[in-house]
């Protein structure tokens, strides 16, 4: 199927590129952005980038895990079922050596499409940041379940759905108690607050730079959100946001209709507005980011009298 999927890719580039090329000047109508895109790179891939990246800092020269993960992309034509340590430890040692990465791309058809897509995905997740008044470096971005709270997942995307009509599964569950308190993974603006007969109690947040939309759903029954929590706030990573819960499957308001509870995590891409609510909406599988978002969680405490949690230290 991967074979497939990554021969459809390539033809979908190639006709791309050759109808912009043919049809010179943009337009309104033909706008030139990415229309389709996947996310295959694996936890091990995106661990050992990270890793390069952050490992980098104190030298003089700088890893960029996006370059890293981008380039091999370019080479895998992103079934990173090829991946090998070996090949992005070679890619590592060309550029600590002084290669520069427009150099090492620049016979690479489909480099800057993978770039982009990646950087799509992954921008912002990796910087300066301060916790706990200290400053570091390294991954900003939260787990979206709570440090201390268990869940259990596996790789579910795709998976078929019947409830409404047959389709497929564009979000990653996360199998946890209710009232397990979610998180925002990064900073962002909530765009969208409510019930939803699919999501049942959801959130949508729009991140800074407005190229990732995160949606939170099934929340809890009867106290889903957070109670600072308002549409158009500015909500910051590590913040808690609402609680776990099993609402949806219904056109009535507040009802748990979801057997197991768990929190329903999903990305969407957006290249351009247009995107944002289409019959071609971009949702990718997050089962390895979550793997790897696993590595940095919120510490929280609850106000005993309110019984809210809140982030410590973020």
């Amino acid at each position: 199927m991967k074979k497939w999927l990554c021969i459809f890719l390539s033809s979908f580039i190639a006709l791309s590129v050759l109808f912009i090329s043919m049809t010179g000047a943009k337009s309104v109508e033909n706008k030139d952005y990415i229309q389709y895109a996947e996310f295959n790179v694996t936890y091990p891939a995106l661990e050992k980038a990270l890793q390069a990246d952050i490992d980098s800092q104190s030298e003089t020269i700088k890893i960029n895990w996006i370059d890293v993960l981008a380039y091999l992309g370019a080479n895998y034509g992103g079934d990173f079922s090829k991946y090998k340590e070996s090949d992005m430890d070679k890619m590592i040692e060309k550029l600590q050596s002084g290669e520069k990465i427009a150099d090492l791309t620049k016979n690479m058809k489909y480099y800057a499409y993978y770039r982009e897509v990646y950087g799509a995905v992954l921008d912002g997740f990796v910087g300066n940041y301060t916790e706990n008044d200290t400053e570091k470096y390294g991954l900003k971005v939260y787990s979206p379940i709570a440090k201390t709270f268990p869940y259990n997942h596996y790789d579910d995307f795709g998976a078929s759905r019947t409830y409404g009509y047959a389709r497929e599964h564009l979000g990653h569950d996360l199998m946890c108690a209710v009232g397990t308190p979610i998180v925002a993974i990064e900073d962002g603006i909530v765009e969208v607050m409510g019930w939803n007969q699919y999501g049942g109690w959801r959130i949508g947040i729009r991140s800074l730079d407005s190229k990732r939309y995160y949606y939170y759903a099934h929340l809890r029954q009867n106290r889903p959100y957070h109670c600072d929590l308002t549409e158009g706030k500015r909500v910051n990573a590590g913040d808690v946001i609402g609680y776990a819960g099993r609402t949806g499957y219904s056109t009535t308001e507040n009802v748990n209709n979801i057997e197991t509870p768990h929190l329903h995590l999903g990305m969407e891409l957006i290249f351009d507005e247009s995107q944002k609510e289409c019959d071609n909406e971009i949702w990718i599988d997050l089962y390895a980011i979550t793997l790897l978002l696993e590595k940095h969680k919120s510490t929280v405490t609850r106000n005993s009298e309110t019984k809210e949690f809140y982030s410590v230290g973020n």
